[in-house]
């Protein structure tokens, strides 16, 4: 199966023309436009809770907001104070938006005078041994949840699961790539192959290109001084307290962000899905001397839920995954494996200070209109001299993107950012206008337009409008960031709370709320068995459904 998916991947990239225009006025044609506008997205934004001077919230989950164990749409991630608003799947990215703006309005009419910290990278921080890890309660569920956690802290330290971002969900509609399939004539493969070696080919065309979207979309180019404590990092000093470079766009995503040393062991084959799915099995199987050190239990409490290179496979941070909703009794590997590949998940996206919610409808159309490109566009196998070229492209982006002249690789050639951006926008407008074509008016064209105004101009980009709304504060008491970020936060916190929001809406999260509370209530009441046991048949793959 390795082998022909891959071969299939290899074949489509030899065929003659456009594939990028061949696929488009195939969906285009009348009688499949429609297909376009069934496809999903969906966001899942994560906020740090902070008291109102800016210092982390050490307080518990807010029980107004449910269990972060069984709500859906409101939980927590890795730190207890870091929330994730999760929104249901959409067909049009204004609705995305819109979920979005109701579920940061329910939660800040149940914050009290706490606030949601507006960047993604956290502000000054307690001692580490006081950053709470995030509780789920006492069930076997929740503990394995808590306890990836404990892990987590100890192979990339607290500090680094304050950070946050906006991860976006993509998928086109099923019968889509049917379509493609019949038309490129492909019979040897099953649909459900096809679709995922073609949504794995998106994944290829995304790590060549997703240095763009940390150029245009990048918002974090300093941070808090604090954050790195004591390691080694190569940035410069705006002020006392903070750090930052030049010309960064997001060092959220560079090496000083949720990475270790352990990561670049881990480098999973984007040829085809098979072969990514060996290397994550692969990583959470092999062990790794440093973890075995520390081993899984200290004074009979766990500490991490194994010794090997990944505790799970979500440990993996990439800027983009393969997904599948699970099953009952599935890792996500193996329902990746079972049924191929259902969605994209893309990770790389920051949180934008200067919009209530972090992202708004243009960025969303944008990623939509990009992500259509990476899926219709051409999709060649990448040899590792291009997989280096493409990760390098992206950490150059990262810490020096709105550097005058700035010049990447592609194909073993240089190239000047500006000049493979204004190619790249050329294509993707294309895509856009697909959108626009099937959804009617021009909201895909504006978007662009917006996008290729920060190519022409770097100060209209999130980092140069960071840097410049710190200048006014350089030298600032606790630092421009802190001052800056606070003030962010204030202001979002007024405006989403006099937004007015729907009774109906107002009782659908409090109906949620007061569901997963029973729903987590009723799972500790009901366990069998002891938490040793629990761990064993996770790792075994024979528990019913379990995301952690």
């Amino acid at each position: 199966m390795e082998n022909k998916n891959c071969q299939n991947e290899r074949r489509d990239a030899s065929s003659a023309g456009d594939v990028l225009d061949r696929r488009l006025a195939l969906i285009m044609q009348p009688a499949h436009r429609a297909l376009l506008g069934q496809g999903l997205s969906g966001i899942e934004r994560e906020t740090l809770r902070v008291e109102a001077d800016g210092a982390l919230a050490l307080t518990p989950h807010p029980r107004a907001l449910g269990s972060a164990l069984t709500n859906e749409e409101i939980t927590t991630d890795y730190s207890e104070a870091l929330l994730e608003f999760i929104t249901p799947p959409q067909h049009d990215a204004a609705e995305v938006i819109a979920r979005l703006d109701e579920i940061h309005q329910f939660a800040y009419r149940k914050l009290g005078t706490e606030l949601l910290w507006s960047d993604s990278m956290p502000p000054a921080l307690p001692p580490e041994a006081m950053i709470p890890i995030a509780d789920y309660g006492t069930s076997h569920i929740g503990m394995l949840k808590h306890v990836y956690r404990r892990g987590l802290a100890l192979r990339y330290g607290k500090p680094m699961q304050c950070i946050a971002g906006i991860h976006y969900n993509f998928s086109l509609a099923e019968p889509v790539w049917e379509l493609l399939r019949e038309q490129e004539g492909v019979t040897d493969t099953s649909a459900r192959d096809y679709q995922s070696a073609r949504y794995v080919a998106l994944i290829r065309n995304f790590r060549r290109y997703s240095w763009l979207l940390m150029y245009l979309f990048g918002a974090s180019p300093v941070l808090h001084a604090e954050f790195l404590r004591g390691r080694q990092h190569g940035l410069e000093s705006f002020d006392e307290g903070t750090l930052g470079l030049p010309y960064a766009t997001s060092l959220r995503m560079s090496d000083l962000g949720y990475q270790n040393s352990a990561q670049s062991e881990v480098s999973p084959c984007y040829d085809c899905l098979p072969s990514y799915i060996d290397a994550l099995t692969q990583a959470v199987s092999q062990p790794h001397p440093p973890y075995e050190a520390l081993g899984t239990k200290r004074d009979g409490e766990w500490i991490q839920l194994s010794t090997n290179l990944l505790q799970i496979e979500n440990e993996f941070y990439a800027t983009i995954r393969p997904k599948r909703v699970t099953y009952s009794g599935e890792r996500p590997v193996q329902a990746l494996a079972r049924r191929g590949v259902q969605y994209v998940e893309v990770r790389c996206v920051d949180i934008d200070p200067f919009l209530p919610v972090g992202i708004d409808v243009d960025t969303a159309r944008f990623i939509d209109a990009f992500m259509l490109f990476c899926a219709l566009e051409d999709s060649p196998s990448c040899s590792n001299a291009e997989n280096m070229e493409n990760r390098d492209n992206f950490a150059h982006v990262v810490k020096e993107g709105r550097k005058p002249g700035l010049a990447l690789r592609r194909g073993g050639e240089a190239i000047t950012l500006f000049d493979w951006a204004e190619q790249l926008l050329d294509r993707i407008d294309r895509a856009a206008a697909a959108f626009d074509a099937q959804r009617g008016g021009a909201r895909y064209a504006h978007t662009m337009a917006v996008q290729r105004a920060k190519v022409q101009d770097v100060t209209l980009t999130p980092s140069a409008r960071v840097m410049a709304a710190l200048e006014p504060l350089r030298g600032t008491a606790g630092g421009a960031f802190q001052a800056f970020s606070l003030a962010q936060s204030k202001r979002h916190a007024q405006t989403l709370r006099e937004m007015p929001l729907d009774d109906k809406v107002v009782e659908h999260f409090e109906t949620l709320a007061r569901k997963s509370l029973e729903t987590q209530a009723e799972l500790e009441r009901t366990q069998v068995g002891d938490f040793d046991a629990f761990v064993a048949a996770y790792r075994a793959g024979t528990l019913g459904t379990v995301t952690v």
